[in-house]
């Protein structure tokens, strides 16, 4: 790839990277309430509605709510990339983009590099909520950092999955609906919203490196079977 073209690639990028955030301010309602009031009022009402119950105290309870909290708020917004190409599908205007002269590609990778700025804005939102109510992370600040770039990670990797899903679906509510029938059930059986002594040992207890590098091999076998799978479906597909 030479030169004028790598400039091409990463200008086709960046545009639509620019597209997505302009939708987004279009949307600044539903933006504020999944990535600020969401999480603010599910650790509000988590912490000190159950938080006694759970943990004994709500000090203790937020210690370890918080890190779950952080998924919790984080995966479900990952469908945003397959509505977002299911909307541009049904509405025509992935025919017209075919018909352009950029990088096609593009028009996927774009919006899935803006929706990582929508995951480090509600998950700072919800962090930090979380250190006003009393959360100190035993990791300190870098063990923080560490965990936040762990979770964004983690978001993107899945986001590769319902971009793949925006593709093959008719309508945006189809790319939603499968969201709520795939990701909830998974977030609900954490143990952060009971008490894990019933429940199977593997789901309980504190990671070690060895659990963290697994979790980072799920993120690139994410990557490595849905993004050239959703990139062949996407070039692929006829127009309608």
């Amino acid at each position: 790839m030479n030169a004028s073209n790598t400039l091409s690639t990463f200008a086709a990028i960046r545009i639509f990277m620019w597209r997505t955030w302009q939708s987004t301010q279009n949307n600044l309602f539903t933006f504020c309430m999944d990535a600020i009031l969401s999480p603010v009022i599910t650790l509000l009402i988590f912490t000190y509605l159950f938080g006694g119950a759970i943990a004994g105290s709500t000090a203790a309870y937020l210690q370890f709510f918080l890190p779950g909290v952080l998924v919790l708020t984080i995966i479900p917004m990952t469908v945003y990339s397959g509505t977002t190409i299911c909307q541009d599908i049904a509405k025509g205007v992935y025919n017209r983009f075919r018909t352009m002269p950029f990088w096609q590609p593009a028009s996927v990778i774009g919006p899935l590099l803006t929706d990582g700025s929508r995951y480090t804005i509600a998950i700072l939102v919800a962090f930090g909520t979380g250190v006003l109510l009393g959360f100190r992370p035993e990791g300190g600040i870098v063990g923080a950092v560490l965990a936040i770039l762990y979770i964004i990670f983690f978001a993107f990797s899945v986001s590769w999955i319902f971009s793949m899903i925006g593709i093959l679906a008719k309508r945006p509510e189809t790319v939603s609906g499968s969201s709520m029938f795939f990701v909830y059930p998974l977030l609900f059986a954490s143990t952060i919203f009971v008490d894990s002594s019933t429940m199977p040992k593997w789901m309980g207890g504190t990671a070690n490196l060895s659990d963290v590098l697994a979790g980072i091999g799920v993120c690139l076998l994410l990557i490595v079977i849905f993004a050239p799978l959703t990139m062949r479906l996407y070039l692929t597909k006829p127009n309608r």
